[in-house]
């Protein structure tokens, strides 16, 4: 089935090759974590019109539905359909999950061949199951980094609380059967780089399309500000990985011309990186 209409944002790569953006609901983080060592000065202009009276800034969870000639690709699972009703009201976890979001645009779970996950924390890997606990996917292949599912399942306390680990012991064997070690073509055209940074496995997913490239790169660019390679959050668990290889990252997506879709951006989140000076701003298309 190929990707119909009902979805946040679409376009055509060439080739056969189209990526369309769903919007998997949304949730709450607070705003001084999400922008980290950031004196608050420098952020509290830009986040004025959504900061609410907790302090609270509002996330979409933005997933990439990637067609191909060879296969179909999806990029993030959100948070999905398994928080009890106390973790809901804590995140303040609102709208459509993946599954029935999808439904919505028209898409079948059942024609998906890969799963790419840029890391497995709550909000990028809690859609892997479904309400009822059975795998969300039954016929793809689970494609996150073979670090990131140690890092993940590891024992370390100030990593573990970054990971939902009972609900990804559910999905370890199939994660560990479709892991990827550093950079990797997932399906002709789609490729994972290991980038860490924001976790010891994150990564993030390119695809090329005959006519032009397109680049999501997960929790390392989740907003409009996070086009600063210096601007980091509290969530990085290598910040100073995060600064090094954003820059690099960035400098390829203006170089080659790359698309750019923000994990958690909401209102526009699909645009370019333009150099400005040493640093990087995120264009809205």
């Amino acid at each position: 089935m190929a990707i119909r209409e009902g979805v946040a944002w679409s376009t055509d790569l060439g080739g056969g090759t189209r990526v369309a953006l769903v919007q998997a609901g949304t949730f709450r983080s607070d705003a001084g974590t999400l922008f980290g060592p950031v004196p608050r000065v420098m952020w509290q202009r830009l986040v004025v019109d959504e900061i609410n009276a907790q302090g609270a800034l509002l996330q979409a969870l933005n997933c990439l539905l990637i067609e191909t000639p060879a296969g179909r690709v999806l990029v993030e699972t959100g948070i999905g359909e398994r928080s009890d009703e106390r973790t809901r009201e804590r995140r303040d976890i609102q709208g459509s999950p993946i599954l029935p979001a999808l439904r919505t645009a028209g898409f079948d779970r059942g024609t998906v061949d890969v799963v790419a996950l840029s890391h497995l924390h709550f909000d990028h890997a809690g859609g892997l199951l479904a309400a009822d606990g059975s795998v969300a996917f039954p016929r793809a292949r689970i494609a996150a980094q073979k670090a990131e599912w140690e890092f993940a399942l590891g024992d370390n306390p100030r990593l573990q609380a970054s990971y939902e680990q009972e609900e990804l012991r559910l999905v370890e064997q199939a994660g560990w059967a479709g892991a990827v070690d550093g950079e990797a073509e997932l399906l002709p055209g789609v490729t994972a780089l290991r980038t860490g940074g924001h976790s010891g496995g994150h990564q993030a997913i390119v695809v090329r399309g005959r006519d032009r490239g397109l680049a999501f790169f997960g929790d390392l660019c989740m907003r409009p500000w996070s086009a600063n390679p210096r601007w980091v959050t509290a969530f990085d668990d290598f910040p100073l990985t995060s600064v090094e290889v954003k820059a690099t990252l960035f400098r390829r997506a203006v170089e080659e011309g790359w698309l750019v879709v923000l994990s958690h951006e909401s209102e526009t989140p699909v645009g370019r990186m333009v150099a400005d000076r040493d640093r990087y701003r995120f264009e809205p298309m």
